[in-house]
């Protein structure tokens, strides 16, 4: 029960900091100097632990090794993905594991990856947001799904995936939407 009411707590103030844009996540550079994410490609075996935010600023050479990271690994591409996509990851990072990687399951994909797809799952979208690089699929170990979902909900932007069965969220930055699959 303790586990829960922290977790609720943590939730409430995540929903109320993304009223105002990312709340301390977007501070000042004085107040939030370094984001850096851990990430774990499950597909790949790849582990990133990189610094794409400094002194105010994005960092290119961080920003490019979450890219090559989150790259599509059936046809070994990457593209920029949407830097408003790894600041919500580093949210979720923030609230539930900082020094737990996030498990990256799906990041950017080819559209002829996605068109593969598409033929294998019903859960594919024809025009997904992974080909533009404004979505991804994680999940964080020692975490409930459940939990993941809802404080992706309670940030308030792009789009949030409820999995269960699959055992990941997807989050996006495309319109504030939901769904459960």
């Amino acid at each position: 029960m303790l586990q829960r009411r922290h977790f609720l707590k943590q939730a409430a103030c995540l929903g109320a900091a993304s009223i105002t844009g990312l709340g301390s996540i977007r501070a000042s550079a004085g107040q939030q100097e370094e984001r850096t994410l851990h990430l774990y490609n499950i597909h790949t075996g790849e582990f990133t632990n990189s610094t794409f935010w400094a002194n105010g600023r994005y960092i290119d050479e961080g920003i490019e090794a979450l890219d090559i990271l989150v790259r599509d690994h059936r046809r070994d591409q990457a593209i920029a993905m949407q830097r408003e996509l790894y600041q919500n990851m580093y949210q979720l990072q923030q609230l539930f594991g900082r020094h737990e990687p996030l498990y990256v399951i799906s990041g950017y994909r080819a559209p002829e990856s996605n068109a593969g797809l598409r033929h294998t799952s019903s859960g594919v979208a024809e025009h997904s947001l992974h080909m533009q690089g404004r979505a991804i699929d994680i999940r964080i170990p020692g975490v409930s799904h459940r939990h993941l979902h809802r404080a992706a909900l309670a940030m308030g932007n792009g789009g949030v995936g409820y999995y269960p069965k699959s055992g990941f969220i997807h989050i996006d930055t495309g319109r504030t939407r939901h769904w459960t699959a």
